[in-house]
């Protein structure tokens, strides 16, 4: 520590009055104590810190290891030794039992300002321990969210490499290839893309320069294009490119998928009517989703992708459908449950969480079918907010039938329909008391075995403490 060098000079003869004004404005707390340790006088300069702190006002007279915490208790005792050993002593952080919450650090040098006189000077930790805390939180979170990003990459490299597909990525333009996997290498003639100095226009044939720069505009412009078939440039190899978009911290790639014809005429060809089928699936106004047995989406038409906010069908396959349908893990398991006892479900009245906005209602309709020997579900999900009446019970209407409260499973919890059940008839009963009883209010608590306090507050939770019929207040 550097003293002053001339302090009489430069501050004068301060008398006790500007002194202890001096030492409560430089500190959080100060403390005046005697050569025991016992607190004659104290000054807060924080009037936080006075709310915060537990018994304060009974510090004087008592020795100041009583108002700390027991883990605090030696280093007051170290704080006073040094005081009177050198004059000034070390910083140390000592802890003051809270009155509500964890307990108040504040950081305490003593100083010896005569025979048996020693001022504590206090600085509060509050600020530093709180932002040490968000320090640690803010920490911890990114751990998390780096964990759950090198799975998703493990993941991601693991299907990429063992795909039999070929698969390459490449930059927006479709030019540069960044990565492929090796079955493209293997398809597209033994070139070595993860060089960065080769183009995939470099495997094909040159009269697909045309067709592959629409594809990749199209692709960029709208997130998705029709396939292109066109011709490998080492066999002549007839194969259908696909592409979809890969966004990548703030660029874009694309996703490229080469696949040979005749390995995708070597299944059994599409009828046409089934063919139109699919297309009408495709433009149907309803969502339709197809998943697996597990609840994985494999495909999705365009009406599901818009009411999911998804860009692309890429985004929407792979993942549990109940990452957009109902609660997590709850409405799906009732569908599925279902669909594998009775093979199919209508008219499942639940919402659809979109990807950007608020949940809308819809109402699913689902089927079960064997494919390859494998149970897999499809899902008609129609948008009917806005055909559906308010579910608020605010209002006087209750549901009249069984069939009313089924339909208000999934969209309103227990808890919350017999609460404003409850408040409905709670309301109702009190309304046809006042109206049996003329507005007399004491008739009316007799009449619903209440006292008249207990009328009144409930008149005035359902707004009704100025009911009356004839428009003035009622009696009693």
């Amino acid at each position: 520590m550097k003293y002053f060098r001339t302090p009489k000079r430069s501050l004068g003869l301060l008398d006790s009055e500007a002194a202890a004004t001096l030492i409560a404005a430089a500190a959080d707390v100060a403390l005046i104590l005697d050569g025991d340790g016992v607190i004659r006088d104290l000054a807060l300069n924080n009037d936080e810190i006075a709310g915060r702190i537990s018994g304060f006002q009974s510090w004087i007279g008592r020795p100041w290891t009583e108002t700390v915490t027991p883990d605090s208790v030696q280093k007051i005792e170290s704080l006073l030794r040094e005081a009177g050993a050198k004059t000034i002593s070390d910083w140390r952080q000592v802890n003051h039992a809270a009155a509500e919450g964890p307990d108040i650090p504040i950081l305490y040098s003593t100083i010896l300002v005569g025979p048996g006189r020693i001022v504590a000077v206090g600085r509060d930790q509050q600020p530093i321990a709180a932002m040490q805390q968000r320090l640690v939180e803010a920490q911890n979170a990114m751990e998390r969210d780096y964990s759950r990003l090198r799975q998703v990459e493990m993941r991601y490299r693991l299907l990429f490499e063992f795909s039999a597909e070929a698969l390459v990525v490449v930059e927006s333009n479709g030019r540069r290839v960044v990565d492929s996997n090796p079955s493209a290498e293997l398809l597209l003639g033994g070139s070595n893309p993860k060089s960065g100095s080769w183009s995939l226009r470099d495997a094909f044939d040159d009269s697909a320069s045309v067709p592959l720069d629409a594809l990749f505009a199209s692709v960029r412009a709208a997130g998705r294009a029709d396939d292109v078939v066109t011709r490998l440039a080492k066999d002549s190899r007839e194969v259908r490119v696909s592409a979809s978009l890969l966004r990548q911290e703030a660029g874009t790639l694309l996703l490229v998928r080469i696949v040979p014809t005749d390995v995708v005429s070597a299944a059994a060809p599409i009828p046409k009517l089934k063919a139109k089928l699919l297309k009408v699936v495709e433009n149907a106004p309803d969502g339709v989703v197809l998943t697996d047995h597990d609840g994985q989406v494999l495909a999705a038409n365009a009406a599901f992708l818009e009411l999911s906010h998804l860009p692309g069908e890429e985004q929407a396959r792979g993942q549990p459908l109940d990452r957009w349908i109902g609660r997590p893990g709850v409405d799906i398991e009732v569908l599925i449950g279902n669909l594998r006892r009775h093979g199919s479900i209508r008219l499942f009245q639940t919402n659809l969480r979109a990807e950007f906005g608020p949940p809308v209602d819809v109402e699913i309709s689902a089927v079960s079918v064997m494919n390859g020997g494998n149970a897999c579900f499809g899902f008609t999900i129609r948008n009917v907010s806005r055909r559906l009446a308010t579910d608020s019970l605010g209002g006087r209407e209750l549901p009249r039938s069984i069939e009313q409260l089924k339909e208000l499973v999934g969209r309103v919890a227990l808890k919350d329909l017999v609460r404003d059940t409850t408040d409905m008839i709670e309301r109702l009963y009190i309304e046809s008391a006042l109206e049996l009883t003329g507005d007399n209010r004491a008739s009316a608590a007799e009449m619903l075995g209440l006292s008249r306090q207990s009328l009144y507050v409930k008149l005035r939770r359902y707004g009704l403490s100025e009911l009356s019929p004839s428009g003035s207040q009622g009696q009693g």
